[in-house]
Formats: C-alpha cells, sequence, structure tokens
C-alpha cells in the first residue's frame, strides 16, 4: 500500500424528499442567489423543478434557471452560464442531475471564481483552487460527481475537432449532495445501464494495479462491484425497486469518491481512451467505456494475470483454475461482457455503432496520451501504438 491522502468534505444527504432541503442547505453554506442548472425535460414534468424552486424561496433564496445540459456537456453553455450568473450576482452554483449536469455545474463554478479562459483549464495551460459554493441533486446512479474532485466537458468552443478533457481539484467537491434514490426511477433503461457499468468502471480503473498488500479497499472494491453487477439488472427489471436504486446511486458516490482507490495506484487508460471517443463520436460515456474495455483487459493482462483472476473470482463469480491465472482471468473478461450484454451494452465498437477510420484511430490514440501528459496508465503504461492496438482489437 502507498502513502495517501483522503478526504471528502461533501455533506450527503441521502433518502426519500431530500430534495425538500435544497433551500434550508443553500441557505446554510451562505448562499443568497443560486442558479440551477440542469437539462432535460424531466425536471419540470417531474415536479422537481417546482419542488427546489418551493424550497429556495422558503428559505429566502433568490434564483435563475440555467437548462440545456446534453450529455457530454460543451464549454459554450457553461460560458452562458458563467455570463448569466455573473449579470444575475449570483452566489451558488445548484445542479439538478447526473454526471453531465454537475459537471457543467462545476465548471460555471470555477469560471465564476477565477478570470481566466475556461479553455485553458481542461487544456492544463492554467490551475486553480479556486470555485465558486457549488451543490448538487443527483438524478442519476452513476458518475459519482456529486462528490468526486472531478470535473469533466467537451471543449466545443475552438477552430478544430471537439476535445473532451477534464480538470480534478479537491476544490471541485460539493459542498452537499442530495440523493434521492427515487429521484431515479424514471430513467430510461439505457440511463440506468450505462451509468451502472461506470460506476463498475471507476471503480475496476482503480482496482487493476500493481501495488501489492492492499486487500482492505481490494474486499471493499469487491464488494461494491459485486453490488452493482446485481442492482443493475434488478433496477431494470423493476425501476421503482428502492434497494436497488437506493444501492446503485450510493455506489455511484463510493467508486469515484476516491475511497476505493486509497492505497494503490489506478490506471484510469480506459476512461482517457473513451474521451477520445466520446469527443468524437458523442456516444454514452459508460457505453463508450463497455465497448473498449475487455479490449484493453485482455491486451494487458498479461502485466499481473493474478489480478485478473482475483477479479473473476471474487467480481463475477468464475471458476478458479489455480494453476493458471490466465485462463482464470479471461473467464473473469467473458463474465464481464457476458454482463454487459445482459444489461444491454455494448463490448464492441461495432456494436457501440461506430467505425473509425485507421486515421480516425491514429487521432484519439494520440489525443487520449497527449491529455494524460504522456503518461497513459498505471497498471500497464500505453504508448499510441498500443492504443491503436487497443482500438482495433475493439472492432
Amino acid at each position: 500500500m502507498v502513502n495517501f491522502e483522503f478526504l471528502v468534505p461533501t455533506k450527503v444527504v441521502f433518502g426519500k424528499d431530500t430534495e425538500s432541503e435544497a433551500g434550508r442547505l443553500v441557505k446554510e453554506y451562505g448562499g443568497t442567489k443560486a442558479l440551477i442548472h440542469w437539462g432535460g425535460d424531466y425536471v419540470r414534468t417531474t415536479g422537481l423543478l417546482d419542488r427546489v424552486e418551493k424550497g429556495l424561496a422558503e428559505a429566502g433564496v433568490e434564483y435563475v434557471e440555467l437548462d440545456g445540459v446534453v450529455p457530454n456537456p460543451r464549454l459554450s453553455l457553461v460560458k452562458e452560464g458563467v455570463e448569466l450568473a455573473r449579470k444575475e450576482g449570483v452566489d451558488f452554483v445548484l445542479a439538478i442531475g447526473g454526471g453531465s449536469a454537475i459537471d457543467s455545474s462545476k465548471a460555471i463554478a470555477y469560471g465564476l471564481a477565477n478570470d481566466f479562459e475556461l479553455e485553458d483549464l481542461f487544456l492544463g495551460k492554467v490551475a486553480t483552487d479556486r470555485i465558486a459554493p457549488l451543490a448538487a441533486i443527483s438524478t442519476l446512479a452513476g458518475t459519482g460527481s456529486e462528490t468526486s474532485n472531478s470535473t469533466v466537458i467537451n471543449i466545443d468552443t475552438l477552430d478544430g475537432p471537439m476535445l473532451k478533457r477534464s480538470y480534478n481539484h479537491e476544490c471541485a467537491r460539493p459542498l452537499f449532495a442530495i440523493m434521492n434514490p427515487e429521484l431515479t426511477y424514471s430513467l430510461p433503461a439505457f440511463q440506468t445501464a450505462a451509468p451502472g457499468a461506470d460506476i463498475m468502471m471507476h471503480t475496476m480503473e482503480r482496482y487493476f494495479t500493481t501495488v501489492e498488500h492492499t486487500e482492505l479497499i481490494d474486499a471493499m472494491a469487491e464488494g461494491l462491484m459485486r453490488t452493482v453487477r446485481t442492482a443493475v439488472p434488478e433496477a431494470l427489471a423493476n425501476p421503482g425497486d428502492y434497494a436497488a436504486r437506493s444501492n446503485l446511486l450510493w455506489a455511484g458516490s463510493l467508486s469515484h469518491n476516491g475511497l476505493t482507490g486509497t492505497g494503490n495506484v489506478g490506471d484510469f487508460a480506459c476512461h482517457a481512451i473513451e474521451h477520445e471517443i466520446g469527443a468524437m463520436f458523442d456516444v454514452a460515456h459508460g457505453a463508450g467505456l463497455t465497448a473498449i474495455w475487455s479490449a484493453w483487459a485482455k491486451y494487458v493482462l498479461h502485466t499481473k494475470p493474478e489480478r485478473f483472476a482475483q477479479f473473476g473470482v471474487n467480481v463475477f463469480g468464475v471458476e478458479n483454475d489455480f494453476d493458471d491465472p490466465v485462463a482464470t482471468g479471461l473467464r473473469g473478461i467473458e463474465a464481464w461482457d457476458d454482463w454487459c450484454h445482459k444489461i444491454g451494452l455494448p463490448t464492441t465498437l461495432t456494436e457501440l455503432g461506430i467505425d473509425p477510420t485507421p486515421e480516425q484511430m491514429r487521432e484519439m490514440a494520440e489525443g487520449a496520451v497527449e491529455a494524460r501528459g504522456g503518461n497513459l496508465g498505471g497498471f500497464c503504461h500505453l504508448e499510441a501504438s498500443d492504443v491503436v492496438a487497443i482500438l482495433e482489437a475493439a472492432r
């Protein structure tokens, strides 16, 4: 186990009807005028927006609205939000939604607290530890952005192709996160399955490590993944299953708030590769991850086959061939593919519905390596040529 620091200051308010607490909490954290930021008609049609705004009004907190967030949130809307917030004298940003709405809100909060161009932040040209106060009301179990330090944005404001880039800093953890599993009942099946896979992947990116003696975190990660493996099909079969939805919503935060990465060095190569796929083809993040993971896994399996064997046995219950960890690891990878298909997700680029050209593959590979500063992959270091090979294998 390596040295680590762990801090999650976000106050989690979990359970039924907790969205009614939003106004009180915004006021408690010093907000006097909030920008409510979301995307999708469901926020209005379900009455959620009315309930939130009623709570704000009762707490004496003014508010303005900005909707329009789309999957793979755009920097152009973020800039619109910064301009609106400054014009209206906003001092608090309140996200309603999943990872896209929360990440867009985080970017707006960065823009409010700083005077640089936001493109420079996400391109790594500047850094900051300043952000405006923000909080989140989660309506989707997946990204864990409601308690994470990560912000992912699609840069659509520059000449040339769209870029999907991230900025990670502890200041971006929301002050509070309201998590009512009932708000996830109305999600379409795909928006339950794909974010569910993202929960798995956030844990797997940390789980596949070459660091030794991480038994405690391994056990926690494996328990989380087994829970998600079971809960996603349960939620798909019965969208109103409160227990399954609760497990997924809480697992989403625990998978990406840093807990399951304490004491080890994770990988995140698949996330970097998917960011390039998402920017080029505008696919759902979770589906993009499942489309490439098994190709990555088979490519790096021999780095530490025992790790893949442990994953297969402890997470998916495959038979353990103690004399052949490679064979056991391959069974675990196959079990992952079977699970993805069971919940309706792709395990190849063809199933994802894209057919990148060799030139596009090279562009994505170079972008993934560049985005990680030339240091792609903690479990197994990858060059651009390796990423091309993985993308070819994922066809």
